[in-house]
């Protein structure tokens, strides 16, 4: 499938007529869409499958939702799957991300009991999608950690390296057979920033600047573990591909003296994760080990809250991914100055980087406060991902915008069309982009903002 778009430049901004430009893709690069367990599946205690830490939290502490919803429900996927792959083949995609539920897979967490009748609904969505020619894009692990091993420190554990891989081995051999490509972890920034430092997301542990710092080298390692596994024991028969999905937003100085304060804005926020694989060197990034080394020191710490890695968990980690999986959907700038100073919580993630976040007037896309259109950002970001890590095949996982437009959706028609446009321009300066999947499918429950997001 190829995709061609249009999009119009205004009079205000041109004097001239709306006129209307076709760029065209490369053969072989393929569109799709994204989704998630959690936030479509509904069905959560049916058949078998146990209680994540999104079903725990939605029942026990509803009022972390906006509109005290739940998923409980959600789009009913779990029983309306024909549907939705038909909505996929009406909207002609080449692939469908979604991501497996490890409870309803493993109901005790561990692999000593496989649920068969979560595995039989995988198993139909999968050869369902296959039968029409649509490549199934799997992750492994969206947010929704069992319960039980939540309350035995989830992430913050340093045995739910082999937890993760024991559930990554069982999904490899019920469904690699046909799953060719394989995505290990969904955005590991919020899973560690936004669900152990603090309330956004599940488990909403809000206990900033320390496990937020513990669940990031877990989580690294774990996934390094899921790829060796498929690399060594799954790839020579199933000639799959393994990677990570980070969530990237690009950030950007406000004037020329705020450089050194963006360059640390984007290794705190999302080359955390990214250099440890793709650099040459692995390791968290410089700035962010020196940065928290000192402020830990200043604060009384023995050692810094950034925990280590070995010499040789940073060379298991480096390369342990076959792509890099890119969430991305706005962009901010930033500075710093002697106002930052005590303006964040202490300990905490903001207070390490210390930087204020602004967005412009101007961009005024849409209805969200703070995800707005700003495409030459995308530009940006995906022309660091090339220069810095050598130019990795790059497969853009989520992208999207929210509206309350309806049918009436020009504004996302805009969104998307300067995203896709700026996309181009990188890959035609050499980024080596495969692939794009709009977030989302469907409309679905949005996390902590339940039913509401706009």
């Amino acid at each position: 499938m190829f995709m061609t778009f249009c999009f119009k430049v205004s009079i205000s901004q041109c004097n001239i007529e709306p006129q209307c430009q076709v760029r065209q893709f490369p053969n072989g690069f393929s569109f799709g869409t994204s989704t998630s367990s959690y936030q479509i599946e509904g069905a959560w205690d049916a058949d078998g499958k146990t209680e994540n830490i999104w079903d725990h939290m939605t029942h026990t502490r509803p009022y972390l939702i906006r509109d005290g919803s739940t998923g409980d429900i959600a789009d009913n996927s779990y029983y309306m799957y024909k549907r939705d792959v038909e909505m996929l083949r009406e909207l002609g995609v080449d692939i469908y991300r979604f991501s497996l539920s490890w409870t309803r897979i493993l109901p005790t967490s561990f692999p000593d009991k496989i649920n068969e009748a979560g595995v039989e609904y995988y198993n139909n969505l999968i050869n369902e999608l296959l039968m029409y020619n649509i490549e199934p894009v799997v992750t492994v692990f969206h947010w929704d950690l069992p319960q039980k091993l939540q309350e035995l420190g989830g992430w913050a554990n340093p045995y739910i390296v082999e937890w993760y891989a024991d559930y990554a081995r069982t999904v490899f051999t019920l469904f690699g057979d046909r799953v060719k490509y394989w995505i290990t972890i969904n955005e590991p920034h919020q899973v560690c920033h936004y669900s152990y430092g603090n309330s956004f997301l599940a488990p909403a542990l809000d206990i900033k600047g320390v496990p937020e710092y513990l669940c990031a080298k877990n989580l690294l390692l774990a996934h390094a573990t899921a790829y060796h596994i498929y690399d060594q024991d799954f790839r020579p028969e199933q000639n799959g591909k393994i990677f990570i999905s980070c969530s990237a937003q690009w950030y950007e100085p406000l004037t020329e003296s705020d450089a050194e304060a963006a360059d640390e804005a984007n290794q705190f926020e999302w080359k955390q994760y990214s250099h440890p694989i793709f650099s040459k060197t692995g390791d968290f990034p410089p700035a962010m080990k020196k940065r928290i080394a000192a402020r830990s020191a200043e604060q009384g710490f023995f050692r810094s809250r950034l925990p280590e890695f070995t010499q040789d968990e940073i060379e298991f980690i480096r390369g342990s991914s076959d792509i890099f999986g890119l969430n991305h959907y706005f962009s901010y700038y930033v500075n710093r100055n002697d106002s930052v100073n005590g303006y964040y919580e202490s300990p905490s993630f903001n207070d390490d980087l210390s930087v204020f976040y602004t967005l412009l007037p101007e961009w005024n896309l849409g209805e969200s406060d703070y995800m707005k259109s700003v495409p030459w950002g995308f530009y940006k970001l995906l022309t660091e991902i090339r220069e810095e890590y050598g130019n990795p095949t790059v497969f853009i996982t989520e992208n999207g915008f929210p509206t309350r437009g309806g049918l009436d959706d020009d504004v996302r028609i805009t969104y998307f069309s300067e995203y896709l446009s700026a996309m181009l321009d990188a890959m035609e300066e050499g980024s080596d982009v495969r692939s794009y999947s709009a977030w989302s499918l469907m409309d679905n429950f949005e996390w902590s903002s339940g039913f509401t997001y706009v």
